[in-house]
């Protein structure tokens, strides 16, 4: 049995999970969120423990039961203290404004500024005009709103301007050498 699957998801104060049919809703204090199960998947509760239980022993059961056990472990973590990821700019002028909670204003070198509005339950916060913070409830959407951000302008391999993640090292070439 997979390892990850079968581990228990404990619930924490302040957070309801819904088990319907082929969906399990979770809510708490930051927001709700929704999945469908596959056939092969159910949930089962007792008391505030959630098992992820499956059907068969196919390969494609045995995939989908650790799966779904981190997705929904992940939507009880979401709702409850929600996901971050910090994006840091490098390089001369690059910086962000923030507009409102959901939409940024950087400037990455470009001609123009770029305008990069949020996916719905993302927001964004400025620690300084280099530092975002991604904020959600969705680890998939933090995670996809981050990389979209960081898309825009990667940090090149010379002299690390551009977007990383805060934890992010750069590997840096030499350049040419003269003779």
């Amino acid at each position: 049995m997979s390892r990850i699957g079968r581990a228990p998801i404990s619930i924490p104060a302040g957070v309801k999970v819904t088990l319907d049919d082929k969906r399990v809703s979770v809510s708490g204090p930051l927001g709700e969120l929704t999945r469908e199960l596959p056939v092969q998947i159910s949930v089962v509760q007792q008391d505030s423990i959630l098992t992820v239980q499956r059907s068969d022993d196919y390969r494609t059961s045995r995939a989908l039961h650790g799966l779904f056990r981190m997705l929904i472990y992940n939507m009880v973590v979401g709702v409850s203290s929600g996901f971050t990821k910090e994006l840091q700019l490098s390089g001369v002028g690059y910086r962000a404004v923030l507009q409102s909670p959901t939409k940024l204003e950087l400037s990455l070198g470009f001609s123009h500024t770029v305008e990069v509005v949020a996916d719905y339950g993302v927001s964004f916060e400025l620690s300084s005009p280099t530092r975002i913070l991604v904020k959600g409830t969705d680890k998939e959407k933090v995670g996809q709103v981050a990389a979209n951000i960081r898309k825009l302008r990667k940090p090149e391999p010379y002299k690390g301007k551009g977007v990383r993640y805060a934890n992010e090292r750069v590997t840096i070439k030499a350049g040419k050498t003269a003779k």
